[in-house]
């Protein structure tokens, strides 16, 4: 579907636990040299203003990234946090732009996104960096053609919006193609947690999959909104002990945060 437009929730509690995994899987990366292949199958915009009009409509980042912003917040959280910090809350990075920011010039990106308006963003926000094509396409049809050069890491970030059922069961028809396609890539995919648990079953079958780790965290419900969503998860394949170790310190921070701050 076209009409999903991450601005909106850009900044959510959701966004948290995954660019906190996502850069403390890419920190790990770097530090320990790798030479890094990066793709998004749904990229956004890449670049986002917390106080502009779409984020203020929902007010998703006051509970979500703002309210860490004071130097409190959980240790495994600062790191990611000083990264967005840096950026400043009116160029809130999103997924790409925290990767192209933290990669190094021997890597590259890849980043699909078939949204016109948010294609347009995205390839503006990354044009001139020479590490990044983005691709206005399906992104599981399209990462399928892609592979790494000899050398390189390949990680993975598949991160689609849940808006219907049919976007489970496609998730759930590509994820075995791409493991056999790319036998030694690391895949890191975002998981809603539904107030109606359909996700259930759909995450006990990703999970079992291959090797891996999850993640995650609720947070408490309140009555007064209007909300589909009382957690999040991340689902890392095929990265190291080190890194989901790293997952787990974030997801139980996290579960902790969000149980004793009001909604």
């Amino acid at each position: 579907m076209l009409s999903y437009q991450h601005g909106f929730h850009a900044g959510n509690r959701a966004d948290v636990l995954k660019h906190a995994v996502l850069h403390a899987t890419l920190s790990q990366l770097v530090e320990a040299r790798h030479k890094i292949f990066y793709v998004e199958t749904h990229s956004g915009r890449g670049q986002y203003d917390l106080m502009g009009k779409q984020a203020r409509k929902t007010g998703e980042a006051k509970a979500g990234v703002l309210s860490m912003m004071d130097g409190n917040a959980p240790r495994p959280l600062k790191p990611w946090l000083r990264t967005v910090t840096d950026a400043g809350v009116a160029a809130y990075p999103g997924s790409p732009l925290l990767a192209a920011t933290m990669l190094t010039n021997t890597d590259r990106l890849i980043l699909f996104e078939k949204h016109p308006q948010e294609y347009d963003a995205l390839h503006n926000t990354l044009k001139d960096d020479p590490r990044v094509q983005t691709k206005r396409a399906d992104g599981y049809s399209g990462a399928l053609k892609l592979a790494p050069r000899a050398g390189e890491t390949m990680l993975v970030l598949v991160d689609p919006s849940y808006e219907t059922i049919a976007d489970m069961d496609t998730l759930a028809d590509w994820m075995p193609r791409a493991l056999r396609r790319w036998p030694k890539a690391q895949i890191l995919v975002w998981l809603p947690l539904f107030l109606d648990e359909r996700e259930v079953e759909f995450g006990a079958y990703l999970s079992d999959l291959t090797e891996g780790y999850i993640t995650g965290a609720r947070w408490p419900i309140d009555p007064d909104k209007d909300t589909a969503l009382e957690g999040t998860v991340m689902i890392a394949f095929r990265v190291s002990p080190a890194i989901g170790e790293a997952m787990t310190a974030i997801g139980s921070s996290l579960q902790s945060w969000w149980s004793t701050v009001q909604t």
